[in-house]
């Protein structure tokens, strides 16, 4: 039972797998400020596609067909879907999630919280055709949503600020809008002074740090990136962070053989240490990495996108002027000589970057998602945005 002699059973369907990482980082984020809050209610993290039909899984991943292959076409497709209010055709929500539904009617759980938006149809449909008595919360993910995120099902969508006016035009009232920020790993809240970070992650006190980051499965362009750091002149440290795929930290090991004040790393568990320590971040435009790096105020050089939501999200950085969009391997070395040099600059994107940043976010959800459990009013647990 719960502290207050009440347990609450919290459900928490992220995907993993090709989706990336970014909806498990936030999903066991928020689990575990929900349980520093509430020890004793249950909360799990699961992942939705296993519980669906095999079919559909495939289904759901076929996206990286396109992408990889032909990102004009999945471009189109993205928009498209961006701008839609269905990613996917209802009946095939229907057959394919059968199994999901089950589950979820099986695990009775008092809140669902729904992490990618074709999760957050999926649980509208389940709520809705099933008569479901659950709490549903949509945890939107970066700065970009989609118009499908907008479901009359929906009790509460904690988001970035940036992206509430977004979803409210999109026809999410502003009474279930929380614009707290994307949920990130609690240990961003504890705040880290950066000479210490650096004196234990064995960085160099007195010598420019570039973070790269590959993303959790890996994604990215090394020999390009490196290529290109080489082309710095002044003294630099890069510390390259592969994520969970070891050929990718194998073929970035072998490209850095020989090169000084070059560090490879596969998966970390503290990355909030990673980027307090850091100047300059090179990564991917991906939701989380990008609120992350805001958190601990670094300055991003957004490369190497995905069409279409990755692709909104570079240009959103380039007009909040929180780093830059970098469209070509060739603008990497310069940008980074470029602020290297002036140092006031750098710290005014920083400060930018800070301002930006949520690093409570995880902690501000889980409030409102308790108190949404506890009260069963939806709307006293929202603020306007």
């Amino acid at each position: 039972m719960g502290q207050n002699g009440n347990g609450k059973r919290i459900l928490i369907l992220t995907v993993t797998g090709a989706h990336g990482d970014a909806h498990r980082r936030m999903a066991n984020a928020l689990r575990q400020a929900l349980l520093q809050i509430q020890p004793d209610d249950t909360v799990e993290v699961v992942d939705a596609l296993q519980q669906c039909a095999t079919w559909f899984h495939l289904y759901y991943d076929s996206y990286l067909i396109p992408a990889k292959y032909c990102p004009p076409l999945w471009r189109w497709i993205e928009n498209l879907q961006h701008g839609s209010r269905a990613t996917t055709p209802g009946w095939v929500y229907r057959r394919g999630g059968q199994g999901l539904f089950r589950f979820i009617q099986t695990f009775n759980p008092d809140v669902v919280v729904a992490t990618e938006v074709g999760l957050c149809e999926l649980t509208s449909m389940c709520k809705r055709e099933a008569y479901s008595r659950f709490r549903l919360v949509g945890l939107c993910t970066g700065v970009d949503v989609d118009r499908a995120w907008a479901q009359p099902e929906v009790d509460l969508y904690p988001i970035a600020p940036d992206a509430a006016g977004a979803l409210e035009a999109a026809g999410a009232p502003r009474a279930k809008i929380l614009p707290c920020g994307m949920p990130i790993d609690p240990a961003f809240a504890c705040g880290c002074e950066r000479g210490a970070a650096r004196t234990r992650l064995k960085i160099e006190p007195d010598v420019p740090m570039v973070l790269v980051l590959f993303g959790g499965r890996g994604f990215g362009k090394p020999h390009l990136i490196l290529k290109e750091l080489q082309k710095v002149k002044a003294p630099l440290q890069v510390v390259l962070i592969t994520g969970k795929d070891p050929r990718v930290e194998e073929k970035v090991r072998r490209l850095c053989t020989g090169r000084a004040r070059h560090t490879v790393l596969g998966w970390v568990d503290n990355m909030h240490e990673w980027i307090c320590a850091a100047d300059l971040l090179v990564a991917k435009a991906g939701g989380s990495t990008v609120i992350e790096a805001l958190a601990g105020g670094l300055p991003i050089l957004a490369f190497d996108f995905f069409p279409g939501s990755e692709e909104r999200t570079c240009a959103w950085i380039a007009k909040e002027g929180l780093g830059w969009w970098i469209r070509r391997p060739e603008e990497i070395a310069p940008v980074i000589e470029h602020m290297l040099n002036d140092p006031a600059e750098l710290q005014r994107l920083r400060a930018k970057a800070k301002a930006k940043g949520r690093p409570r976010a995880a902690f501000e959800a889980a409030e409102a998602i308790l108190k949404l459990a506890h009260s069963g009013s939806p709307a006293d647990t929202a603020h306007s945005g």
